[in-house]
Formats: structure tokens, sequence, C-alpha cells
């Protein structure tokens, strides 16, 4: 979707330093504190949002995509699904680039 190989690189390895906009900055800040600890999230992490230009539909959006990615990843993981073998390349080569 980035159309950007070395981006999306750059964000994989750290979003943080990728050079983002404060827009995606903002939205992946979010994801990852609904990630980590959905209980800590409140309505200044959505106001965060709305400051940044997303409008209610896209933050119902972002939520229901990082929820769904969580849920599928966990009832996976739950099950012993094994991973795809090209996702084990990619993380061996990512870590040799390291």
């Amino acid at each position: 979707m980035l159309k950007d190989d070395e981006l999306l690189s750059r964000i994989e390895a750290d979003w943080r330093g990728a050079g983002l906009g404060p827009r995606r900055s903002a939205m992946l800040l979010y994801v990852e504190k609904l990630t980590l600890v959905p209980s800590l999230v409140n309505q200044s992490d959505i106001a965060a949002l709305r400051a940044a230009g997303f409008e209610d539909r896209d933050i119902l959006a972002i939520a229901e995509v990082a929820g769904y990615y969580a849920y599928v990843n966990r009832i996976a993981d739950g099950l012993g699904v094994a991973v795809e073998s090209w996702v084990v390349e990619q993380e061996k080569a990512r870590e040799q680039k390291a």
C-alpha cells in the first residue's frame, strides 16, 4: 500500500526513526498503545488522532485494523499455526541486515 519499499523497511526497523510525518506518527503511536496496553487508551489518545487530522470514521478503521490483526495473530498463535516459510525467510534476512 505504501508503494515505497525503503520506507516500509525503515518503518519495520524503527517506525519512530523512519522519518514519518506527524499524521502517520500519531496513528502508529495510537496503534502501538492499543496493541501493548489497550486498557490505558483514553480520550486524549483519540483527541491526538483528531488533532492529527483523522476523522471519527478514520479512527474507527485504525482501531478495527489493529484489533483484527491482534485477534488473528493470537488465534493463530493459540492454535499453534505454523508460520509461512516466506515469513521465516524474511525475518532471517532482516536479522542479517541488522
